[in-house]
C-alpha cells in the first residue's frame, strides 16, 4: 500500500519503511508525527481524495533536523557595470521514516500532527534541555556562599545611608538667570 501526502508545499508518494527529507517540521528527533494531507492512496484499491482524504493518515518517526547542501545564487552584469554578487541559502529540512498509512481512523489515533515550523511560535530545532539537578555539594557551597555574603551586604547598606546624627549641609541658592540688556535708541 502507497499514499500521497502533501507537506511543506510539495507531494511525496511514499510506503511504509521509507525515509524522506521534508521542509523542516516541528518535532524533535525520536518524536512521531502523523501528515493528516493525503491525496492519494494506492494498493488492491486506489482511493483518489476530492482534494483530501478524510480521515486517512501517514504516521512518520522523526529521526533528525538537518540542513539541505548549500546553493550558491551568483549574479554578474556585464559590460560596464562591473558588478557582482554571491548569495548562499541552506535550506532546513527534517528526516523522518514513514512507520504507517493509516487509511481510516487518523483522526482518533492522538499522535502529533505534523506542521511546519512556520506555524509554531518560538519553536528551536534545539531539544528542550532540562535544568540540572544541584547535588547536595552544590546546595552546601551555595549556602556558605550566601552566608558570607550577608555581612558584605549590610556593609554595602550602612554606607549608602547617612548617618542621623550629622548636620546637613545648607542648600546653595539658585543663581538669577542674566536678563538681556534693554536696548535703548539714539
Amino acid at each position: 500500500m502507497f499514499a500521497v501526502l502533501k507537506t511543506g508545499g510539495k507531494q511525496y508518494r511514499v510506503q511504509a519503511g521509507d525515509l524522506l527529507r521534508v521542509e523542516r517540521i516541528a518535532a524533535h528527533a525520536g518524536e512521531t508525527v502523523q501528515f493528516n494531507d493525503i491525496l492519494m492512496l494506492g494498493g488492491e484499491s486506489p482511493v483518489v481524495g476530492a482534494p483530501m482524504i478524510e480521515g486517512a493518515g501517514v504516521q512518520a518517526e522523526v529521526i533528525d533536523q538537518i540542513k539541505a547542501d548549500k546553493v550558491i545564487h551568483y549574479v554578474k552584469r556585464r559590460r560596464k557595470h562591473s558588478s557582482q554578487r554571491t548569495k548562499g541559502h541552506r535550506q532546513k529540512l527534517t528526516l523522518i521514516k514513514i512507520t504507517d498509512i493509516l487509511a481510516s481512523g487518523a483522526d482518533a489515533s492522538g499522535v502529533k500532527a505534523a506542521i511546519g515550523t512556520g506555524s509554531v511560535k518560538g519553536w528551536t530545532s534545539e531539544a528542550p534541555a532540562e535544568a540540572p539537578k544541584p547535588t547536595k555539594a552544590k546546595k552546601a557551597k551555595a549556602e556558605v556562599a550566601a552566608d558570607a555574603d550577608a555581612p558584605a551586604k549590610k556593609a554595602k547598606k550602612a554606607k549608602a545611608e547617612p548617618a542621623a546624627d550629622t548636620a546637613e549641609a545648607p542648600a546653595k541658592p539658585k543663581r538669577a538667570a542674566k536678563k538681556p540688556a534693554a536696548k535703548t535708541e539714539e
